[in-house]
């Protein structure tokens, strides 16, 4: 049995906090945040090395393929949702 990782455990709780941040009114900055988070992820997901057989064709290699593939949709969303998006106080001036 391996230790507990508390960084990968990090993840949970950071975007709870980016859905609390945008049920509350901020959305542009959730939107960022998990932005963010999901490109952290990103990071070290590919920083963490399989073997070639392992990565393509196991179920773990399938299953960490369309994470990273839902992190970069979320990436791309959350940039441009960060990017072109309006504040409250933004929009009444």
């Amino acid at each position: 049995m391996q230790p507990l990782r508390l960084l990968p455990l990090s993840f949970a709780p950071a975007f709870l906090f980016s859905s609390y941040l945008n049920v509350n009114g901020f959305v542009k900055d959730a939107a960022g945040f998990s932005a963010a988070m999901s490109a952290l992820y990103v990071v070290l997901a590919r920083r963490r090395g399989l073997r070639v057989h392992q990565q393509t064709f196991g179920v773990r290699g399938i299953v960490r393929g369309a994470t990273i593939a839902l992190c970069a949709v979320q990436i791309a969303g959350g940039g441009l949702a960060y990017v072109l998006g309006k504040r409250e106080e933004e929009r009444n001036d």
